[in-house]
């Protein structure tokens, strides 16, 4: 399965913003867009000086979003195809879809420090759904779905000690999070207010649109 490969701190740069890609480390003095306030490459503080076109903003804007989330552009492209054809809102829908992705959730629930971690422990098979071991991160939840972190003992105290040092993180209130036992259930659908990045999906829509 394809995935975002390469240094994760360079993609936070060259937006500009913490993407919060490394979990753990983005809360730190190491974080690189802490340390180095300029695009990545040779030309990097001559390009935050510039002038941006309407067009740069909404590609930013979209390449923001797929980092965030962690998917490529072909996924990305189908997620707005299918938030198109809804009713509704496009662009929010759109976010509705990425926060509706397993390893989202498992994120969201402070079961792991970072959606690249939170994915890895979906292929892993360490998440089930409704009972049901689910290996597709991109697997879409639905209201009332019942999740649960599983492993050996030694992994789940590992997972318990993750979850109780992000304890701190704010959790989503479409969601009931039940830390002793590992599990979240989904309450309702994510709406727009549930989505605590700095997003502009209007951009996206507009770029798309076109």
């Amino acid at each position: 399965m394809a995935r975002i490969i390469g240094p994760s701190c360079r993609l936070c740069r060259r937006e500009g913003d913490k993407l919060f890609l490394k979990g753990y480390r983005c809360q730190t003095d190491k974080c690189a867009v802490t340390k180095r306030q300029v695009t990545p490459g040779q030309h990097g503080a001559s390009q935050k000086r510039k002038k941006t076109s309407n067009y740069e903003q909404q590609l930013r804007m979209k390449q923001r979003v797929k980092r965030i989330y962690g998917v490529l552009e072909k996924q990305f492209k189908n997620y707005f195809k299918a938030a198109d054809r809804s009713k509704g809102v496009t662009g929010e829908i759109l976010l509705q879809l990425l926060e509706r992705r397993v390893d989202n959730a498992v994120f969201r629930a402070s079961f792991a420090e970072s959606r690249a971690r939170a994915r890895q422990l979906v292929r892993h098979r360490y998440v089930k759904v409704n009972g049901r071991k689910v290996d597709v991160p991109s697997y879409q939840l639905k209201a009332g779905d019942a999740v649960e972190l599983v492993g050996t003992d030694a992994q789940i105290k590992t997972l318990k000690e993750v979850h109780k040092s992000l304890e701190d993180r704010l959790k989503p209130d479409w969601m009931d999070i039940d830390s002793e036992k590992l599990t979240f259930k989904v309450k309702s659908l994510p709406a727009r207010k549930d989505v605590d990045m700095a997003i502009q999906e209007n951009l996206i829509v507009e770029l798309y649109s076109k």
